[in-house]
């Protein structure tokens, strides 16, 4: 009688023991897991970054967006000297060029020339055209008269299917750049132009600068962006005019 007794017993032990050790596989499993989710979540809003020293790659991760208000200091106290005017604009997504000077000969704003930059700023998605910020041409005016009269390439201007806080929607607002000219040499250029109220983003993976004038009593502000080109962006819905943007200005003989 005894023998059955005890292999009831050593049976009981080995299903006992059995059932910690399969368990242990999925509890280590879910452990892992849940590590990678931690991580993954942690990673959410940062890029790699990798760069080569001493033959050896090093890789870290960084913020993707990374921004800060300029300081006071580094702004423009004297005033800006005027343009020449003259403005030579390709819109990349258009394929369509322009060469034009924004001054009439007694010095105003030459509305037929700022009428036909406005086209070549109007939103991709929806075709609408609205009348840009003039200062903002005069500032695309002493960017191309610095870089000696290179062509000046638009990535993207005024958008209508936008979040109404971007300053691309309030016509405001452009994505930039040369052709064998540096973006680092085009932003630290740009930055030199704020006397105040100055959005300049540098956007290092897209190869552009964002020049703006921020909305009235906003700071000026600097950042880089390490997203890549259409990062983020999706498909979005036309949006119906709603008039909160200037009117487009009508070409004039």
């Amino acid at each position: 009688m005894r023998w059955p007794a005890l292999l009831v017993a050593v049976g009981l032990a080995t299903l006992c023991f059995g059932s910690g050790s399969v368990d242990a596989g999925p509890s280590s499993s879910k452990s892992s897991s849940a590590k990678r989710t931690a991580k993954r979540s942690n990673d959410k809003g940062t890029t790699r970054q990798c760069a080569e020293r001493n033959g050896k790659k090093k890789c870290r991760r960084v913020a993707t967006f990374q921004g800060r208000n300029a300081s006071k200091s580094t702004l423009r106290t004297e005033d800006l000297p005027r343009p020449s005017g003259d403005v030579w604009l390709r819109a990349e997504n258009l394929n369509e060029e322009v060469q034009v000077n924004i001054y009439k000969p007694d010095g105003t704003y030459d509305e037929g020339s700022l009428a036909r930059l406005d086209e070549l700023f109007r939103c991709k998605q929806t075709g609408e055209v609205r009348a840009v910020r003039p200062e903002l041409y005069e500032q695309l005016s002493r960017i191309y008269d610095h870089f000696a009269g290179k062509r000046v390439d638009l990535v993207s201007g005024f958008r209508f299917a936008e979040r109404n806080s971007s300053r691309h929607f309030h016509a405001s607002a452009m994505d930039i750049r040369i052709s064998g000219v540096s973006i680092r040499d085009m932003y630290r250029y740009a930055e030199s132009l704020d006397g105040g109220n100055m959005g300049i983003g540098l956007y290092p993976n897209s190869n552009f600068i964002h020049v703006d004038f921020r909305a009235p009593g906003e700071p000026s502000y600097r950042w880089t962006d390490l997203s890549g080109p259409n990062s983020g962006r999706g498909k979005k819905a036309k949006k119906k005019s709603t008039g909160r943007t200037h009117p487009a200005r009508k070409p004039v003989s």
